[in-house]
C-alpha cells in the first residue's frame, strides 16, 4: 500500500485512542521512569500496584540516591527480574542525582541502563517530548504485522524502523500507542474483535477472514 494511504488509513484509529495516557499510572517523570524499567517484561497492572508504597517512601531519585540497595529491593520482589531491575534503578538514581536530570531526548534515554527505544519512546511521548521514534510494545509486535504493515519480527526496533519508513513523522507520536490499546482491548492473540476494529477494512487478517 502507497506510503500517504497509511495516514489517512489509520485516522479512525488514531482519532479513536489519540492522547489517551499510557496505562502505567505515573504522576510525573520521575515515576515514570522508575515505572518504565520495572514494567519490562511484567504488567502494567502489577507495576501500578507494587509501586504506590515505593513512591510514598521514595519520592525522587535523590531520595534513592541516598537510600541503598538493600533498603529498596524489597518494594520490587514481585516484579520480574526485579534484582537486575534494581540495579539498574538505584545506579541511575545515583548517575542523574536529581529529577530535574532525567534526560529528554532518545539518545540520552537509551543511554540508561534497563532504557530501550520502547521505554524512551514512552517517556518522550508522556512529557510531550519531541517525537523520535514509535512506540513498539508487545502488542504492537503482533498488530502492525496481523494489518499488514510490516513483516512478523519478533524484534521490536526491527518493527519500530519498518513502522518509520511507512509511516509520515506526523502520527509517529500517537500511532505506537494507538496500536497498543488496539491490541490490549480489540485485536487480541486469540479471538480478535475483528468488527469493532476502527480500520479492519484496511487489515490483512480482516480480509483474509472474508475470503
Amino acid at each position: 500500500m502507497l506510503f500517504e494511504n497509511w495516514k489517512e488509513n489509520l485516522e479512525p484509529l488514531i482519532d479513536k485512542y489519540k492522547g489517551r495516557k499510557h496505562p502505567l499510572h505515573y504522576n510525573n517523570t520521575y515515576q515514570l521512569l522508575i515505572m518504565v524499567i520495572l514494567s519490562a517484561q511484567d504488567s502494567d497492572a502489577n507495576i501500578n500496584n507494587i509501586t504506590i508504597p515505593f513512591f510514598e517512601k521514595y519520592s525522587n531519585l535523590e531520595s534513592i540516591s541516598n537510600s541503598n540497595i538493600e533498603e529498596i529491593t524489597p518494594y520490587f520482589t514481585k516484579v520480574k527480574n526485579y534484582p537486575t531491575k534494581t540495579t539498574w534503578i538505584f545506579e541511575i538514581a545515583k548517575l542523574l542525582k536529581t529529577d530535574n536530570n532525567i534526560p529528554i531526548n532518545l539518545i540520552d534515554l537509551v543511554a540508561l541502563k534497563g532504557i530501550g527505544r520502547k521505554s524512551a519512546n514512552v517517556i518522550l511521548r508522556e512529557t510531550n517530548q519531541k517525537t523520535e521514534g514509535i512506540i513498539v510494545d508487545l502488542h504492537v509486535i503482533r498488530v502492525a504485522p496481523r494489518i499488514g504493515l510490516t513483516p512478523k519480527y519478533e524484534d521490536g526496533n526491527k518493527i519500530e524502523k519498518l513502522l518509520m519508513q511507512q509511516l509520515p513523522y506526523e502520527i509517529w507520536n500517537e500511532i505506537g500507542m494507538a496500536f497498543s490499546f488496539l491490541g490490549r482491548e480489540i485485536c487480541r492473540p486469540t479471538n480478535p474483535k475483528c468488527n469493532d476494529c476502527p480500520i479492519n477494512i484496511h487489515c490483512n487478517y480482516f480480509k483474509n477472514l472474508n475470503q
